[in-house]
């Protein structure tokens, strides 16, 4: 005990079990603070390049002059950039009336994005779509560029992180003598200055933690697809008499980049084909790009949004408009429409009103968490990274401070009680999260069996870990 600080011990709440969850916010820290640090970097990195620069050609500007050329002439000179056998894939108007629209051409399996002008129908810039800072900045953000791998890190991570909240703001808690809980005490030095701002600070950004872990979660392999997102699909059955395809919407997503909404992924696409749907595109009008774009604007879309093209003979075209692709500013106005490729009937119509409500949930927190629902949302984000990044550094500090002299090959953990109150509360609490998150549930039951069966049994291991 004589290397614990005295706050610890002479904490109104049993000091057993305050010296508990510190033991546990610092095991969960040794294994987080490396990813939040990275999550806080890419996130922040990916996000201005989405506001400065874009990531799909949305800020590319040209000349008003006139009205503009129809778009098949403009597809016409998008595809003309690549080989006899490029496809188009899928076109992306502009947010405004000086905007270029952007095509997606597809060659030989290397999708291209080409930037036309609407009024001149001339191309005016060219690149491979997914192939740059964005993108691999994205890849790091999801897997650490080592796949499902790195997806399930980053899962049992962010779970972790949960442990840090709660653990951290139980730590926070006031207790009497404990000072001021709201406002940092700038007046203390050393170790005592440090802590106060990490308490803080972690007590105020908790709730937005929360908010991003629990976000980027639901897109993580194991609890997000498996479990939340599984249970939270748009039931395809809705759609009365329309038959249904093998792929699901994920099969419009293009690589790493997630373009479909959430609660759409693992909902079956519609199949043409067939007499099913409502009137939509009237008869005799040729069924093309022209009219599909100019149909969404009649039901609604504006500014911003995409049509897809059918990607083989059961394909349906597709008009949607999503904000964490930036198309919008407002998840609620997140918009899916499937049209049958032959008859132009309407075979669907999905809106934010008919999502499930962790979908919902999950369409706000999304766009919160990239930064997408405008300028107050991009400075509070940048706040927060900020923040989580000094929450990183701080815990590190304090660490190091409160080491004794000449331990350099010492964790030195804060100290395990030996009789611990509340322990089968605690087991119980450790049942509840492997049910609800099985990677972190099976991570937070290994360490405690380990830090129980083995660490405190084992002198050798005792002394390295404290």
């Amino acid at each position: 005990m004589s290397n614990i600080p005295s706050d610890a011990v002479n904490a109104s709440t049993p000091s057993r079990f305050y010296l508990a969850a510190w033991r546990w916010h610092f095991y969960a820290g040794l294994y987080v603070v490396p990813f939040l640090i990275m999550l806080a970097v890419t996130g922040l990195s990916m996000m201005f390049i989405s506001v400065l620069d874009g990531r799909d050609g949305e800020y590319i500007k040209v000349a008003i002059a006139g009205e503009p050329v129809a778009l098949s002439q403009q597809a016409g000179a998008a595809l003309a950039t690549r080989g006899q056998g490029a496809s188009l894939v899928e076109w992306i108007g502009a947010k405004t009336a000086d905007g270029a629209n952007v095509f997606r051409v597809n060659d030989a399996g290397t999708n291209y994005m080409v930037a036309v002008d609407p009024y001149s129908g001339s191309v005016v810039e060219s690149w491979i779509r997914r192939d740059g800072w964005y993108d691999l900045l994205n890849d790091i953000h999801g897997t650490l560029l080592i796949g499902d791998l790195g997806d399930r890190l980053i899962e049992i991570a962010a779970g972790l992180a949960i442990v840090l909240i709660v653990t951290g703001l139980y730590l926070w808690w006031p207790r009497a003598g404990g000072g001021s809980v709201l406002v940092p005490d700038l007046r203390a030095n050393g170790r005592a200055l440090w802590k106060s701002l990490h308490k803080v600070i972690g007590a105020y950004v908790s709730l937005i933690l929360l908010v991003f872990l629990v976000s980027g979660l639901s897109w993580a392999g194991v609890w997000g697809e498996k479990f939340v997102q599984a249970w939270s699909t748009f039931p395809a059955e809705k759609w009365s008499n329309v038959p249904l395809s093998d792929d699901t919407h994920a099969s419009m997503n293009h690589g790493s980049i997630k373009d479909v909404p959430w609660g759409l992924e693992q909902t079956s696409m519609p199949m043409s084909g067939s007499d099913a749907g409502t009137d939509a595109i009237a008869a005799g009008t040729p069924i093309d790009l022209d009219s599909i774009a100019a149909f969404g604007r009649k039901i609604g879309f504006e500014g911003r949004f995409r049509v897809n093209l059918p990607g083989n003979e059961t394909g349906v075209w597709t008009i949607n408009q999503d904000s964490m692709s930036n198309d919008s500013e407002n998840p609620m106005v997140d918009r899916t429409v499937h049209i049958d490729q032959y008859t132009g009937r309407i075979l669907a119509d999905v809106g934010f009103a008919d999502y499930s409500l962790p979908a919902k949930g999950m369409a706000i927190g999304i766009a919160f968490h990239e930064g997408d629902m405008g300028l107050w949302n991009v400075v509070l984000n940048t706040l927060f990274c900020l923040s989580v990044i000094f929450l990183c550094v701080s815990g590190l500090v304090m660490w190091w401070l409160r080491r004794p002299k000449g331990s350099a090959l010492r964790v030195f953990a804060p100290k395990m009680p030996d009789d611990l109150p509340h322990w089968r509360g605690a087991m119980i609490l450790m049942l509840a999260v492997s049910l609800a998150f099985p990677l972190v549930g099976i991570t937070l039951l290994s360490v405690l069996a380990l830090d129980y069966l083995v660490v405190k049994r084992v002198p050798v291991l005792r002394k390295a870990i404290g």
